[in-house]
């Protein structure tokens, strides 16, 4: 697409665990409705004709190539990043961002809680060791997520409506660009 065309709508792949509710296409569909507020095409996961196959396997090889052809046609991914099943962002939604990232595309991303990682677990941190409750050193660079996601994304406090805000504003002082 050329960012000179007047009509040049950017499009963006919302990442996130969101396909995993129940209402998921509804989601989806309200999703891609506040993207169009801010001037944005919304591209949803499900936003792809994929059918249970007979092999589960072949289902999930299927989901994931749709995923990657999805993020491949975004100008740029805007993913959520609160923790999903656990302390960290959803597995899939960081697979995306990592893809996203070596394609060149910008990269959005909000959390509700934007703490740094060290004081957002300081509950389970042994304060003699300074280690997680798991044994393992927890990052300390003063970001909300690992610095791989951290460092080449912007990284909004706030939900969807925030970092499309953010990115509709980036654009528009053209901090955000597609080339």
């Amino acid at each position: 697409m050329n960012s000179s065309s007047p009509a040049f709508s950017p499009s963006v792949y919302l990442a996130g665990f969101e396909v995993f509710r129940p209402d998921a296409a509804e989601t989806g569909r309200a999703m891609k409705a506040l993207c169009a507020e801010y001037g944005f095409r919304g591209i949803f996961p499900l936003d792809k004709d994929i059918r249970p196959l007979p092999d589960r396997l072949d289902t999930a090889r299927a989901i994931f190539e749709g995923n990657v052809r999805l993020v491949r046609q975004a100008d740029f991914v805007l993913a959520n990043l609160n923790a999903f099943r656990g302390s960290e962002p959803d597995a899939g939604t960081v697979f995306e961002c990592g893809l996203a990232y070596a394609l060149g595309k910008p990269l959005y991303g909000h959390l509700a809680d934007t703490r740094d990682q060290a004081e957002r677990l300081a509950a389970n941190i042994d304060p003699i060791t300074g280690r997680h409750r798991d044994g393992m050193n927890v990052e300390n660079f003063g970001l909300p997520v690992n610095l791989m996601l951290a460092v080449p994304a912007t990284v909004v406090q706030g939900g969807l409506e925030d970092a499309l805000r953010r990115a509709a504003d980036d654009l528009a002082s053209g901090v955000l660009s597609f080339g």
